[in-house]
């Protein structure tokens, strides 16, 4: 388990961003941008016994690579979302039920009727570009930089965001750089994660 601490901006164009022209953000790189390409597959029960309880599910393919992972709800205040996380590979797209109760699901895998109801909710898809900088007092920050889409019973919202996962370090030298970034760009303080914008479309076709 792990806290994970993460300031979301939404980018306010359409337009994708050119994060490459900002000379003082390519100069704290640590390595070579890369790119991702990202779909993940959401999971809760038709009543959304896992929303209620306050956890969530997905499972996650970046190339052959598979991820499971659950999310505590946790807190978002301007932007700024700090959560527990568990995440684990996994070799095929089928969840790992020894380490899910390790997790803070375990409750709900005790409960047949609840995990035997288990069902896909909703998918999110995007392109990543993963930036690591190192920023003041050795805080190194992964800025992830996402364009894509979320899709739940045959709608769609989209996904433009900038995402900074505090790495190592001090989270207030990552709120300067999100703030710097804020100045620079188009960009928005958001507290609605992916699987907030997935349950809010599913819950419209589920009407």
């Amino acid at each position: 388990m792990s806290l994970e601490q993460e300031i979301k901006l939404q980018v306010t164009q359409a337009d994708s961003l050119n994060l490459q022209a900002l000379g003082w953000l390519t100069s704290m790189l640590k390595q070579d941008v890369y790119q991702q390409h990202l779909l993940s597959t959401y999971f809760d029960t038709p009543d959304k016994a896992l929303m209620t309880f306050g956890v969530g599910l997905r499972l996650r393919q970046i190339g052959e690579q598979w991820l499971q992972t659950v999310k505590c709800s946790g807190q978002a205040n301007a932007g700024l979302h700090q959560r527990q996380e568990w995440e684990h590979e996994l070799g095929a797209p089928v969840f790992d039920l020894e380490r899910l109760a390790e997790t803070a699901i375990a409750p709900l895998l005790e409960q047949a009727q609840v995990w035997n109801a288990i069902q896909p909710v909703f998918t999110t898809e995007f392109e990543r570009d993963v930036w690591l900088l190192v920023l003041e007092a050795d805080t190194v920050v992964e800025l992830a930089y996402d364009r894509g889409e979320v899709r739940a019973g045959g709608k769609q919202t989209a996904i433009h965001e900038i995402e900074l996962e505090l790495k190592h370090g001090d989270i207030e030298h990552c709120q300067k750089l999100a703030d710097k970034l804020k100045a620079a760009l188009p960009l928005e303080y958001s507290n609605i994660s992916k699987a907030g914008l997935g349950y809010k479309l599913s819950q419209v076709t589920d009407k």
